[in-house]
């Protein structure tokens, strides 16, 4: 029963951190709209595809799911669901994130920039 309480302990601490890790990322949406407008030349801010898939309703979803995109087996079998966590990889490094992604991206490298897009497209529901 020992075990059992520090287990129980050890959650508890694990999904705060986890809480306070997420809650990080609430940042400058209105900034992060203004760094969205490099991604708009592919990604649209409904559920149009164009070039990308559209990015309504991206947080949550899993990757590789949006009805009439034609996605990367990388990404298909990535099993990601996209989170302030899974987007904030994908966005410093989409390759690193999910090998085989074709997304034609370098990344952003700045983590401000990136937590204000995340923030965001947590917007666009």
């Amino acid at each position: 029963m020992e075990n059992t309480g520090k287990i129980g302990a050890f959650i508890t601490v694990v999904m705060f951190a986890g809480l306070v890790a997420s809650a990080s990322f609430a940042q400058d949406a209105e900034h992060g709209k203004s760094i969205f407008k490099a991604c708009a030349v592919c990604h649209a801010i409904d559920h149009a595809n164009r070039v990308g898939p559209g990015l309504e309703g991206i947080v949550g979803r899993k990757a590789g799911t949006t009805a009439d995109f034609r996605y990367s087996n990388a990404m298909k079998i990535s099993g990601i669901v996209w989170d302030a966590m899974s987007l904030d990889a994908f966005l410093e490094s989409p390759q690193k994130a999910v090998p085989g992604t074709r997304m034609p991206y370098a990344g952003l490298k700045d983590p401000t920039d990136r937590a204000d897009l995340v923030g965001y497209l947590a917007t666009l529901k």
